[in-house]
């Protein structure tokens, strides 16, 4: 039996599919409408070493622990922890990050210091690309969505991944210049991409790739 399998059904759908998260590990099964549910469970057990070889690729996780180097806008920061240190994370420089406080805490306070950094430097450039659109926007919050970098609401109000404080700037910024032209147009068609780019002052299609290509790897990054 399969651990972590999600099964979803697709109109379109022809054939039965796999996939594996490539954050999580969890498998999903996609069955066309119409399409028995016990063979395509029978079908996906079938490809266990597939699926395996699949989770086999997928990085380790990244403990938030001392010692540990992850991203901060796009460059490497290593975690220093001293007992006698501040409880608070400190930057020293841009390739360190010192912490103190209780050892067993601290995974959560680094954790909570990048929300923290994430939801100040998102909501400044949120709410200038907002201006420079001549919109405005209700709130500006993070939270940690698997599926997406970002969101924007019919009633304004923008959520990011806090993850984005761990992208290069170009590819923040281009998320933030996405969310805010969603507050004009709320589809993906031809002029809200055109008002992307505008916003962004440059092509955004790198700054997807990007995501695509490393996206999955922030998300083994602290977290349970």
């Amino acid at each position: 039996m399969i651990d972590a399998l999600d099964v979803v059904r697709h109109a379109r759908a022809r054939h039965m599919r796999l996939a594996v998260h490539p954050a999580t590990g969890r498998v999903r099964l996609t069955l066309p409408r119409r399409a028995s549910l016990a063979a395509g469970i029978a079908w996906a057990e079938s490809q266990g070493a597939w699926i395996e070889r699949q989770r086999a690729r997928i990085p380790g996780r990244t403990a938030l622990i001392d010692g540990a180097e992850f991203p901060f806008r796009g460059m490497p920061l290593t975690i220093r922890w001293s007992p006698t240190g501040s409880r608070t994370p400190i930057l020293n420089g841009d390739a360190e990050l010192i912490c103190g406080g209780p050892a067993e805490s601290l995974p959560g306070r680094v954790e909570r210091w990048l929300r923290r950094q994430a939801l100040d430097l998102l909501r400044e450039e949120t709410l200038a690309t907002a201006a420079r659109a001549m919109v405005s926007v209700e709130r500006v919050a993070v939270g940690d969505p698997r599926s997406r970098w970002g969101s924007c609401s019919a009633s304004g109000t923008i959520r990011y991944s806090w993850r984005l404080i761990m992208v290069p700037d170009f590819v923040r910024r281009a998320t933030v210049a996405h969310e805010v032209a969603h507050r004009v147009h709320m589809n993906h068609g031809a002029a809200f991409h055109r008002l992307v780019e505008q916003l962004h002052e440059e092509d955004p299609l790198p700054a997807r790739e990007w995501l695509r290509a490393h996206g999955a790897a922030l998300h083994r990054i602290g977290g349970a």
